[in-house]
């Protein structure tokens, strides 16, 4: 299965959907992004799409409501999470500004004080 994210004017994306493998075929049997937009566009016409994929082997990062499509990047750009994090060009990811530490109790993070603060389960 294809999955494909309809995107808004400012590419924004607004949903995605499961495409039939066998609706994303050119003539000769291959898997093409072009006509599986081609699909999507006969379902919902005067639309624009970009495919995605659910492990993130193209377009850096899976679609998701709200994420953004970056054209020169060719990624998928969640929200930012905090005013604090940075945004990763490698991973096209939002990162906070210290890495959480890794010692096995749980964190959140805190924008207050700009650091991860250790959660205690209610037991």
């Amino acid at each position: 299965m294809a999955h494909f994210a309809q995107l808004d004017e400012d590419n924004v994306v607004l949903q995605v959907i499961v495409v039939h493998d066998n609706d994303c075929k050119d003539s000769e049997g291959n898997e093409s992004e072009a006509v599986g937009v081609a699909f999507c566009q006969s379902l919902f016409p005067d639309t624009n799409w970009k495919q995605t994929s659910y492990n993130a082997t193209i377009r850096k990062n899976y679609a998701g409501i709200g994420y953004r499509f970056d054209g020169v990047l060719d990624a998928f750009i969640a929200p930012k999470a905090f005013p604090s994090w940075l945004f990763d060009e490698v991973t096209c990811r939002w990162v906070p500004p210290t890495d959480m530490p890794d010692d096995g109790k749980l964190y959140t993070w805190d924008e207050a004080t700009i650091s991860w603060i250790e959660v205690t389960p209610d037991v």
